[in-house]
């Protein structure tokens, strides 16, 4: 069962947004000198993509190397493992990558990256409800417009960490963000918008690199 592991909300000069993060671990990380960690996004369901920007900003978010977290880049993985690991062809399950090393080029490009772990994300941003109207003008005394406006967005992610070494799953993240934007608008609209996607990409980010680096997470 997860378990939650912080929630925080954020209002600046911006909308609202909670972010709830939850954990469930296996296995504590261990990343070595030259190993590296790749972040893709799952992209196989009819109904939704996971946003290729959020698995960019997870994977700019996570890129340490001075802490010892080499991240690869989502594009240059896919096209240097092409077909592999396309949505039609990508794993879905750990015990898939078995079979999968079989195959020797699979198994000498995946070595020459040195991955160790592969982590899959799962979900999407959707604007669930919005209410309000805005009205603009154009008289004698120039342009103008008035009214109040409200959209709310949910992020909804989830992010599977698989040992590519050990064939297992060492374990499941995921991050539920919900946020709030507002467009007041007296002549001119003022837009405060509500940065759920970026807010659940540093949620997951900061979560995993300490799922990944638990003995400096403690020491620090």
């Amino acid at each position: 069962m997860f378990k939650p592991i912080f929630l925080f909300s954020l209002a600046l000069i911006s909308g609202c947004t909670t972010v709830v993060i939850d954990e469930y671990r296996r296995s504590d990380g261990e990343l070595a000198e030259g190993d590296s960690v790749v972040i893709l996004g799952r992209r196989h369901s009819s109904e939704y993509e996971t946003e290729p920007d959020l698995i960019d900003c997870v994977g700019k978010q996570l890129h340490d190397p001075d802490r010892g977290v080499n991240v690869i880049a989502e594009k240059q993985f896919v096209d240097a493992m092409y077909p592999w690991f396309e949505p039609r062809t990508a794993p879905m399950h750990v015990r898939s990558l078995d079979r999968l090393m079989e195959n020797p080029n699979v198994r000498e490009r995946m070595e020459a990256y040195g991955v160790k772990y592969i982590v899959w994300i799962d979900g999407s941003t959707e604007t669930t409800a919005s209410a309000g109207s805005i009205g603009c003008s154009i008289g004698t005394g120039g342009a103008g417009c008035f009214g109040f406006g409200t959209w709310d967005k949910e992020s909804d992610y989830e992010a599977s960490v698989w040992d590519f070494r050990d064939q297992e799953l060492s374990g499941k993240l995921s991050a539920d963000a919900k946020g709030t934007s507002y467009m007041p608008a007296i002549v001119i609209p003022i837009p405060l918008i509500a940065r759920v996607q970026n807010n659940a990409c540093k949620g997951m980010a900061a979560q995993l690199q300490q799922f990944l680096l638990p003995s400096q997470a403690t020491s620090s």
